[in-house]
C-alpha cells in the first residue's frame, strides 16, 4: 500500500540567502504567516480569491476531521503561495525555505529570509506550484516551524502526494535511497505522521492525562506512488497505531544532586502572550519546585539556559526574539533583559580560572545572524554586550547562523556547527580569537549541536538532516579518521531502510543489520558528552529516540525510547556517584532520566531509562504566572 508523505522533518536549510524562484506577484491563493505560537509556527490563511473548488487553507472546520490543524493548504496546479508575515506575529528572523517536494518540481527549493525587526516594510513574496504533489515549507533558523501544501490535480483520484518527494538534504546524500523517496515509504509516513504531531499541539503527549494518546490525521483518500490511492488516516495508524496507552512518570530509585532546569518552551500563561517558561526540578525529591514566566518581560520562547559560576543567576536565550533574560536562580526574580541580536539559541560561559578578565564570561550564538560575527560576547551577570566573534573563515563571510555550541573546560576554546553552510568553526581564545573552518557533512546537512570530550581532546556534530555525528580532532582541528583513512561518520541510519522501515525479530524479512532499527536515530539534535568522558547520548526527534555512543570507540552501542520531539539533553551527577542524563522532548510533557552506565564500569552499552518526570506545576510549585495551556 502507498502512502502519502506530507511534511516534516525538522529542519531545512538551503546555501545562502538567495530567493531563487521567488518572485512577487498578484496576490496568492493561499498564504502562511510565521509566528511564534506553538503548533501554529507557520498558519495557513486564503489571502486570494476563493477557488470554486473551494479548495485552500485546511481549517478545523474542514471535513478532513483535522481538528487543531492550521498549517496545511490544498491548491491547483498553477496556484501561488504566499509568504511571509504581517501585522508584528513574531520578533526576529525566520525564513520560508523548502524543505520536502515533488521530485523535480519548478521553482523549487527556494528559501526567502524575513526580518521582522527590520524599520523597513514587509513585502510579501510568492512562489507558484505547478507540479502536484506535496510541499513542505520550514523555517531554517527554526526548523520545526512547519507548512505543507499539496498541489491537486483535479483529474486524478485523492489528493495527489506525488510519485517520489525530495528531501531537500537528498540532493547532496551519498546514498541514493534518500534522493528521491517513494511518497508510499516509511521514511515519507514516519515524516508525515511527524508533521502532523508538530503541527497540532492536540496531537501533542499528556503524561498527565490518563487518556489514551490521540492523533488526529485527516480522514481522506490519497494518491501515492504508482497511483495507488491509499486513506490516509487509516494507513497510518495501521503503520504506527493510534489511541496508545502513556506510561505514568515514575521516579528513579536513586536521587539526583541539587536542580534540574529544562525549558518548556511552549507551556503559555496567562499574564503573557508569548509562550515559555523555565521549570526546575528537585534532582533528589523529584518534584517540580519552580516556573519562571518572567510575564514583567514577555518572555519569548526560552530556549536555552545556562548558570553562572557560583550558581546565583540563570541566563535564558529567547529563541523566537532578540534577548537574553537573566534571572536569581532562587527566586526566579527578573534581574535584567539584554537585548542580544536575532534568534538567540545557546548560551554557555568560560570556565577560565587561570584568566580573571575573562572569567564566567557569556558567549551566545545568534541562529537569525548570517555574518559571521554571529557570537555575541557579554560581561559576566549579563550586563552588557562586549563583543562580537568572527567565526568565518580567516574572516570569510560565508560562516555564521550557529546553534548548540560548546565550550572547552579550560576556556580556551569554542566549537560551533553553522546551521546555514554546513560546517563547523573551531575558535582558539589563546590565539587572538583565531577561527578555523571544517565541513560538516554534505552541503545541506544543517549541523545543529556539538559535544566534547571534557579534556577537549576531540568533539562531535550532530547533523540534523543526514542524521549522522561527524567527529574531530581540537589539535590540530580536523576530522578524526576511519580505519580507511576517511572522516569519522557516525551513521545513525546504518541499518534502516528508508522505503521498507523497521523490523522486528520474528518479522518476515527481517535480518540484524540490514533492517534492524535497535540502534537508529533519525534527526539528530543536542548531545553532549559525560562529564567522565566515557559517554554520549544524543535526542533524535523523528524516531524518537535516545542513542548512546561509546566515545571509546565511536560507536552506537544502545537506542532507547524517547518522545515524539525528542530535542535536548544535558547531564547531572548522580548521588553515589556517576552521572544522569536528562532528556527533553517538544512534543511531551515529562523529562526522561537516563542512567548512561548503571553498573559504572565504563561501558554505556546497559544505558537504561531509569525514570520519567512530569513537568507540570503541582499545588507546592513557586510561579510567577498562572499555567493556560499546554502544561509542561
Amino acid at each position: 500500500m502507498k502512502k502519502r508523505h506530507l511534511l516534516l522533518v525538522l529542519l531545512s536549510v538551503l546555501v545562502g540567502w538567495g530567493t531563487a524562484g521567488v518572485a512577487q506577484a498578484a496576490e496568492p491563493t493561499v498564504s502562511f504567516l510565521a509566528g511564534d505560537q506553538p503548533g501554529n509556527w507557520f498558519q495557513c490563511a486564503n489571502t486570494g480569491a476563493p477557488s470554486a473548488s473551494g479548495l485552500g487553507c485546511v481549517t478545523e472546520a474542514a471535513a478532513l476531521g483535522t481538528v487543531g490543524q492550521k498549517s496545511l493548504a490544498v491548491i491547483r496546479p498553477g496556484e501561488t503561495v504566499g509568504f511571509p508575515s504581517r501585522g508584528g506575529r513574531t520578533r526576529t528572523v525566520h525564513t520560508a525555505s523548502s524543505l520536502i517536494y515533488p521530485t523535480g518540481a519548478a521553482n523549487t527549493p527556494f528559501i526567502i529570509p524575513v526580518d521582522f525587526n527590520s524599520p523597513k516594510p514587509i513585502e510579501e513574496q510568492t512562489v507558484t506550484l505547478m507540479t502536484p504533489g506535496l510541499y513542505v515549507i520550514t523555517c531554517s533558523i527554526h526548523p520545526y516551524m512547519f507548512g505543507a501544501v499539496i498541489v491537486d490535480n483535479p483529474n486524478t483520484d485523492g489528493l495527489d502526494l506525488g510519485e517520489t518527494i525530495t528531501l531537500v538534504n537528498g540532493l547532496f546524500h551519498a546514498d541514493p535511497l534518500f534522493r528521491e523517496v517513494p511518497t508510499s515509504s516509511d521514511l515519507a509516513t514516519r515524516l508525515l505522521r511527524t508533521f502532523f504531531i508538530a503541527t497540532n499541539p492536540k496531537n501533542w503527549q499528556d503524561y498527565a492525562s490518563s487518556a489514551p494518546w490521540h492523533v488526529t490525521y485527516p480522514d481522506v483518500p490519497v494518491r501515492v506512488t504508482g497511483g495507488g490511492v491509499v486513506n490516509l488516516k487509516e494507513e497510518l495508524e495501521k503503520r504506527y497505531k493510534n489511541d496508545i496507552q502513556l506510561a505514568r512518570a515514575s521516579n528513579p530509585a536513586m536521587p539526583g544532586v541539587g536542580q534540574v532546569w529544562v525549558d518548556t518552551q511552549f507551556e503559555k500563561v496567562f499574564d503573557k502572550n508569548k509562550p515559555g517558561t523555565a521549570t526546575a526540578v528537585n534532582a533528589e525529591t523529584w518534584k517540580v519546585e519552580r516556573k519562571v514566566a518572567l510575564p514583567q518581560i514577555n518572555m519569548n520562547n526560552p530556549h536555552n539556559m545556562w548558570t553562572n559560576r557560583d550558581q546565583t543567576l540563570i541566563y535564558q536565550t529567547q529563541w523566537f526574539d532578540n534577548r537574553l533574560a537573566v534571572f536569581d536562580r532562587k527566586t526566579g526574580a527578573l534581574i535584567r533583559d539584554l537585548v542580544v541580536g536575532d534568534a538567540p539559541a545557546h548560551v554557555m560561559t568560560r570556565a577560565t580560572a587561570d584568566d580573571p578578565l575573562h572569567a564566567d564570561e557569556l558567549h551566545v550564538t545568534l541562529n537569525g545572524d548570517p555574518s559571521p560575527n554571529s557570537i555575541r560576547v557579554i560581561a559576566p551577570g549579563g550586563t552588557a554586550v562586549t563583543g562580537l566573534i568572527n567565526i568565518g573563515q580567516s574572516g570569510g563571510k560565508d560562516e555564521g547562523n550557529p546553534h548548540a555550541h560548546w565550550m572547552s573546560g579550560d576556556g580556551k576554546k569554542m566549537v560551533t556547527p553553522n546551521v546555514l553552510t554546513g560546517n563547523t568553526t573551531q575558535v582558539d581564545f589563546s590565539n587572538n580569537n583565531l577561527a578555523t573552518v571544517l565541513p560538516s557533512s554534505s552541503p545541506l546537512t544543517h549541523p545543529l549541536a556539538t559535544g566534547m570530550m571534557p579534556n577537549a581532546s576531540k568533539y562531535y556534530v550532530a547533523n540534523l538532516l543526514d542524521s549522522n555525528i561527524t567527529v574531530y580532532t581540537m589539535t590540530p582541528h580536523a576530522p578524526v579518521l576511519d580505519e580507511n583513512g576517511n572522516p569519522l561518520v557516525i551513521n545513525l541510519l546504518n541499518t534502516y531502510d528508508p522505503v521498507g522501515g523497521c523490523k522486528e525479530p520474528g518479522d518476515p524479512g527481517y535480518a540484524s543489520g540490514v533492517n534492524d532499527c535497535s540502534l537508529v536515530g533519525a534527526l539528530p539534535i543536542q548531545t553532549p558528552v559525560s562529564p567522565d568522558g566515557t559517554n554520549m547520548v544524543t535526542a533524535n526527534t523523528l524516531t524518537g529516540t535516545i542513542t548512546v555512543v561509546d566515545t571509546t570507540t565511536d560507536k552506537v552501542v544502545k537506542a532507547l525510547g524517547c518522545d515524539p520531539g525528542c530535542h535536548g539533553v544535558q547531564y547531572g551527577a548522580k548521588k553515589g556517584g556517576g552521572y544522569y542524563a536528562y532528556v527533553s522532548s517538544k512534543f511531551s510533557n515529562r523529562m526522561l532520566v537516563v542512567d548512561p552506565d548503571p553498573n559504572g564500569d565504563g561501558n554505556p552499552a546497559d544505558a537504561k531509562v531509569v525514570g520519567s518526570i512530569l513537568l507540570t506545576a503541582n499545588n507546592k510549585t513557586a510561579k510567577d504566572g498562572t499555567i493556560s495551556e499546554y502544561a509542561g
